[in-house]
C-alpha cells in the first residue's frame, strides 16, 4: 500500500470522526491518494436531500501542496465548475493559501459550508453567481432540480 504516513493517519482519523454529512472511502484500496467522499447536501439549502460525490486527490507532495477536489456529481452552484472536472473554487485550496497543517476534514467542512452558503463574489460560474445575486428564487429552483436529477 503506497501513501505517506500523514495521509494514512488523516484517513484513519477521518474514519473515526468524519465531518458531518460525509462518508469517506478510498476509491481504490491500493491508492491512499484518491479519496471518494459522499457528502449530504446541507440542510436549509437547495441541495438538501442530495448525495454528492466528491473526489479528493492528494498530490505526492501532500501536505506541502493542496489536495484537488472534484465534484463527480453535477451541481448547480456558483463556486463549482459546470464541466466534467467539477472543480470547486476555495481559497484554502489555492497553492499560495494552502498551509501544510490544514487537514482534509477541515477542507470537507468548508466544502459543505460553501455548498450551504455560496460565495458569488468568488465564483467560477459567473452566470450562476449573477442569478444567485439577482434572481435567487430561480437559482434555488434550478439548484433543486439539478439536485433531484443528479444527486441521488
Amino acid at each position: 500500500m503506497s501513501g505517506n504516513k500523514r495521509i494514512m493517519k488523516e484517513f484513519a482519523d477521518i474514519q473515526k470522526d468524519p465531518p458531518p454529512g460525509c462518508i469517506i472511502k478510498l476509491l481504490n484500496e491500493e491508492d491512499m491518494n484518491v479519496w471518494d467522499v459522499v457528502m449530504d447536501g446541507p440542510a436549509d439549502s437547495p441541495y438538501t436531500g442530495g448525495k454528492f460525490t466528491v473526489q479528493v486527490t492528494l498530490p505526492k507532495e501532500y501536505p506541502f501542496k493542496p489536495p484537488v477536489l472534484s465534484f463527480r456529481t453535477k451541481v448547480y452552484h456558483p463556486n463549482v465548475t459546470n464541466d466534467e472536472r467539477g472543480a470547486m473554487c476555495l481559497g484554502m485550496l489555492k497553492a499560495d493559501e494552502w498551509k501544510p497543517p490544514n487537514k482534509i476534514a477541515e477542507v470537507l467542512r468548508l466544502v459543505r459550508a460553501v455548498l450551504a452558503a455560496p460565495q458569488p463574489d468568488d465564483a467560477v460560474e459567473s452566470g450562476i453567481a449573477e442569478q444567485f445575486k439577482n434572481d435567487n428564487k430561480s437559482y434555488e429552483k434550478v439548484a433543486k432540480e439539478w439536485t433531484a436529477k443528479y444527486a441521488k
